[in-house]
């Protein structure tokens, strides 16, 4: 089976979350931003991948087109994970973090898509050989409010929903105590910061982070790769979780020990060839993998075949948003807090041609 085509193409798909949009990313957030990556063969199949595209889809989709794709057009497929570390070897002169390693992650997703539907199974069973859940427990992945009012009214949504965990992005206490008064006493409740604190206001609040109950406290400070500053933290009694801005296996190495929870971000890590590395660097340490998976195109689906081919997966994110369109045709979304896992051959993801046309950009 040979490569005959490869094709970025980026999206914009407008979404509603009860809130303004400000204070995670840049500018205010209200459109998901997806890059897919369209991989076609002489056979006639074709395989589906997204690369991180936030904010900066056209950039990611310039690096698959001009720097990973022309290495692969006319290549056989056989074996994603070889040709992965070709291509990071090819390209490490363009950086190992950021918008090439994006590139390839969406790049990797798709081959392994292929080759899945090649062989007529899911990811996961060709992965695994089995598959170890057919159900992922997810938790509701809030944005950011800035409001004690409103992260308790959508906490309480989300409790009535039937979510058994949820997590703030909040970055001031009154806000994270009243989403921990609004939930279920019995649901699971994290706290993301987004790099927002220093080591020593962190240091300062995990005591009542811890008498609130939180299973974890995420990416507390800046830089975000300070494993030594989350060591410390950690060494404190509260779980830490890290991972979402790290890139390739080798990081996770350093990352891994430092954390209580490593989260790679299967659009981000360099694909499902490196989160696998991961996983099992994961499972060496005991660790639990908490994946970053705030997508609703191929990276969600891949996330799913990854929960049900790695036995030491934990919680599947899912965003606690709602999109004007599922570019996947069904909206996958959590039904009484689990999701069930596609068995269709590949990681179970076609686009809806409708959406496609009406949101490209």
């Amino acid at each position: 089976m040979k490569i005959t085509a490869i094709d970025p193409i980026t999206l914009s798909i407008p979404f509603e979350d009860g809130g303004a949009g400000v204070g995670i990313t840049p500018q205010r957030w209200h459109t998901l931003d997806m890059v897919l990556v369209r991989i076609q063969t002489d056979t006639g199949l074709t395989g589906w991948g997204e690369a991180f595209g936030y904010f900066c889809r056209h950039a990611v989709a310039a690096h698959i087109r001009d720097l990973v794709a022309p290495s692969l057009i006319g290549r056989e497929l056989s074996d994603p994970t070889a040709l992965n570390l070709e291509l990071q070897r090819k390209l490490a002169l363009f950086g190992r973090y950021g918008l090439t390693i994006f590139a390839l992650s969406g790049i990797d997703i798709a081959l392994w898509d292929l080759k899945a539907k090649a062989e007529g199974v899911d990811l996961a069973t060709l992965i695994a050989g089995r598959r170890v859940r057919e159900r992922v427990d997810a938790y509701a992945s809030l944005v950011r409010y800035g409001s004690p009012d409103l992260v308790a009214r959508f906490c309480e949504k989300a409790t009535r929903e039937g979510y058994s965990s949820a997590k703030l992005h909040e970055i001031t206490m009154p806000e994270i105590r009243a989403g921990r008064a609004a939930i279920d006493p019995a649901m699971s409740f994290t706290v993301d910061v987004n790099c927002a604190w220093t080591e020593e206001y962190a240091a300062s609040v995990i005591p009542e982070l811890k008498a609130l109950n939180t299973l974890w406290l995420e990416e507390p400070i800046f830089p975000p790769e300070d494993w030594e500053a989350m060591r410390r933290l950690g060494a404190q009694g509260l779980a830490i979780a890290a991972g979402e801005n790290a890139c390739t296996a080798m990081e996770f190495s350093r990352l891994v020990p430092s954390v209580s929870y490593p989260q790679p971000s299967v659009t981000k890590v360099g694909g499902i060839s490196e989160f696998l590395r991961i996983g099992e660097i994961a499972r060496q340490h005991g660790k639990t993998l908490m994946p970053h998976s705030p997508y609703f195109g191929p990276g969600y689906y891949a996330t799913l075949q990854l929960a049900a081919a790695v036995d030491n997966f934990g919680l599947f994110e899912h965003l606690y948003v709602d999109p004007r369109a599922w570019i996947g045709g069904e909206p996958l979304q959590p039904v009484r807090g689990q999701v069930a896992i596609p068995k269709r051959p590949g990681i179970g993801f076609e686009p809806d041609p409708d959406v496609l046309q009406r949101y490209a950009d």
